[in-house]
């Protein structure tokens, strides 16, 4: 099986240490939490990633501006709002967003 590398972009600490530990928690996927737009830009110009999650703490603009810029760089790759909700909300948005 494929391994899978999701790029988790948010500004709360906390809460990004969870989702990564969620993400890595399950066999074949990669999180990896970027805590600015730019630091998220930065990562997904440098490595190849299967989806992008947006989490809280962006503004409208930079969650905008960022979802943007990735469709524009790698119109393949979808990006998906996480909004919360536990870990089995987390799952279903990967397996939904990847067809999986």
């Amino acid at each position: 099986m494929k391994s899978i590398k999701i790029l988790v972009a948010g500004r709360h600490p906390e809460i990004m240490k969870t989702i990564i530990r969620l993400l890595n928690s399950k066999p074949g996927w990669e999180g990896i939490a970027a805590l600015t737009q730019d630091e998220a830009a930065a990562l997904f110009n440098d490595q190849d990633f299967d989806l992008v999650l947006i989490g809280a703490g962006l503004t409208p603009d930079e969650k905008e501006t960022f979802t943007q810029f990735c469709k524009q760089t790698r119109p393949t790759i979808p990006v998906v709002q996480h909004y919360g909700g536990g870990s089995g909300l987390l799952f279903a948005e990967v397996y939904q967003a990847l067809g999986i």
